[in-house]
């Protein structure tokens, strides 16, 4: 691993996006998706050219572009052409599949993918850096109390944390060897603006927005409140990523996360308090008539203690803002539907 050296420019929020030394083309793979296109914000904020690329047209920030292509059935051959045209210096993977997949889906879409991208990146002229999205579920489960760290013992229950446990394994290997230069930064619940209708927020969104247009008392019924989450503002997730571009580290596992569990009933409280809806809140377990949902893990918190000292990088935003952000763009965005049905990942 690179021996760990502070970027100049520890806080990206601060740096002049003028600066044509750190200027550098940006390849999002999964732009359009919810933190493809807060990532994609984030590079160009900072003076750089982006692309994103993702299977359907969306919108997307200022300054960054659009390419359209199903990256899941792509060739390696079709992804090297696409690199080549490309000539990005950085590639960020923020594509994948997230829930009601089956496992050879998830490994299709998370692991071979990532397979491809490390395949075209080890023959590439240029050498691009590659910054991988994993997963904080790619961890065994925790007892109440513990801080996960990077040397925390792995063991995904799920497809979902298999899939990406799998991929994150490709991009380590590829660059022990030095056949590319990357690195994977393990993310767990992610909160702000954006989120989709799959989500937590998304669905508490979804029906108090619903009420509030028939006129009917808000009711949010919803599985049980139980676990105790570490949940980040995507921008600061963003913020991270662009951190990682620029840093000289390779082959290593950072965490990214706020360093707090809190129960998954606070964000409800949050967004109600946000809305101004006095909403009830109706918990019921699940009558097995809806799609798959994530397997429970009652307790999860991140130690991202090393990213703040490889990095700089810490989060910015509490979760209240985070939340207030979200609902403040769900409830006048002009297309409710379309706003609420954005994909975790494109």
């Amino acid at each position: 691993m690179t021996s760990p050296r502070r970027d100049p420019a520890a806080h990206p929020d601060d740096a002049h996006p003028d600066d044509a030394h750190r200027r550098r083309r940006v390849l999002v793979l999964g732009g359009t998706g919810y933190i493809g296109r807060h990532v994609c914000a984030a590079f160009a904020a900072h003076g750089h050219h982006v692309s994103a690329v993702a299977r359907q047209l969306r919108p997307l920030p200022a300054g960054c572009r659009l390419t359209t292509m199903d990256l899941a059935s792509a060739s390696t051959e079709a992804i090297g052409r696409l690199f080549a045209q490309q000539r990005p210096d950085w590639v960020v993977n923020a594509t994948g599949m997230v829930w009601g997949m089956d496992e050879q889906a998830m490994l299709a879409t998370n692991t071979r993918l990532t397979e491809r991208i490390v395949q075209v990146l080890g023959t590439a002229p240029s050498s691009p850096r590659l910054v991988q999205f994993g997963s904080t579920r790619e961890y065994a489960p925790a007892a109440p109390g513990t801080s996960l760290d990077e040397d925390a013992p792995l063991g995904p229950i799920d497809a979902y944390g298999r899939s990406k446990l799998a991929a994150t394994r490709a991009v380590l290997t590829a660059s022990a060897s030095g056949r590319i230069s990357g690195l994977v930064l393990r993310v767990g619940n992610v909160a702000g603006p954006g989120a989709p209708a799959g989500s937590l927020l998304g669905r508490c969104a979804g029906q108090l927005l619903a009420a509030l247009d028939s006129g009917r008392p808000p009711v949010l019924d919803l599985h049980p409140l139980r676990a105790r989450r570490d949940y980040l503002d995507v921008r600061d997730v963003a913020q991270g990523v662009l951190l990682a571009a620029r840093s000289p580290l390779s082959g290593t596992v950072l965490n990214l996360g706020s360093g707090t569990a809190v129960p998954v009933r606070t964000l409800v409280d949050l967004l109600i308090e946000a809305s101004g809806v006095p909403a009830r809140v109706v918990e019921r377990l699940p009558d097995g008539s809806g799609p798959p949902t994530r397997t429970d893990i009652v307790w999860q918190q991140t130690d991202a203690a090393r990213a703040a000292a490889m990095l700089g990088w810490r989060p910015r935003r509490s979760l209240r803002e985070a939340v207030r952000d979200f609902w403040q763009e769900a409830v006048t965005c002009p297309d409710r539907r379309r706003c609420l049905r954005q994909p975790f990942e494109g």
